[in-house]
């Protein structure tokens, strides 16, 4: 599996959490299998998001996808501030301790 991790500042979550689940580029339609949402504890104006692909071409094309179709617009992304970064790595290892994850 393949996680396409992105990491921004935002001005607002709940402007952002609406942008994200428009879902402008079709999440499902391009091979993403499921997402995290996370956040510091300690800063409401950071982002993390974790996308999880079958291939590494899947992630990588839609992290192409973002940067020319998304990242630009304010439209699809009203809440973004300065530029994402966001790269592609490989889950090598999960090992579950005890109890499910959420």
């Amino acid at each position: 599996m393949h996680t396409l991790r992105i990491e921004h500042r935002i001005s607002d979550y709940d402007t952002w959490l609406a942008a994200f689940a428009r879902d402008p580029i079709g999440r499902p339609a391009s091979g993403v299998l499921q997402h995290r949402v996370q956040q510091p504890v300690d800063d409401p104006h950071y982002i993390m998001i974790d996308l999880d692909f079958g291939t590494e071409h899947e992630a990588d094309a839609f992290l192409e996808r973002l940067h020319t179709d998304v990242w630009g617009s304010r439209r699809d992304a009203p809440a973004l501030v300065g530029a994402p970064q966001g790269r592609v790595v490989e889950v090598l290892d999960v090992q579950a301790y005890g109890r499910p994850v959420p």
